[in-house]
């Protein structure tokens, strides 16, 4: 989570990410257009939104089922879950204060995407391990 804090600086923003990652993409693929590379960079930034939750969603869902005797799957799920989302949505209303940062619903949406990935890994990893 503090890691996902420091994410929401304004050392992230789009315009400071751009500077790499455009040089970047420009070395590697010189025929893409500008248009082009500004898609490939805003898919970029989602991925990277999705990543970060799927692995909070996975440490959640661990400590959870870990750390909670007799705490059920299903409650596992639910409570991993809606922390991970309740803190994307505080995550975002954080930016709203970072100067060269917006909050985004969409971003929000991206964030659970990537936690709800990471509770069904969890959950059918989990499911493979008993037996």
């Amino acid at each position: 989570m503090g890691f996902i804090f420091w994410m929401s600086t304004g050392a992230f923003s789009s315009e400071r990410t751009s500077l790499v990652i455009g040089p970047l993409l420009s070395f590697f693929l010189p025929m893409l257009s500008t248009e082009e590379t500004n898609i490939i960079q805003g898919v970029i930034r989602k991925l990277a939104h999705m990543s970060e939750y799927f692995i909070l969603g996975m440490l959640l869902f661990r400590a959870f089922r870990g750390g909670v005797a007799g705490l059920s799957l299903g409650r596992c799920v639910l409570y991993s879950f809606s922390a991970a989302v309740l803190y994307a949505a505080s995550d975002e209303y954080h930016q709203s204060f970072v100067s060269g940062r917006t909050a985004s619903v969409a971003d929000v949406l991206f964030d659970a995407s990537g936690a709800f990935i990471a509770v069904g890994v969890s959950v059918v990893r989990q499911s493979r391990h008993v037996t």
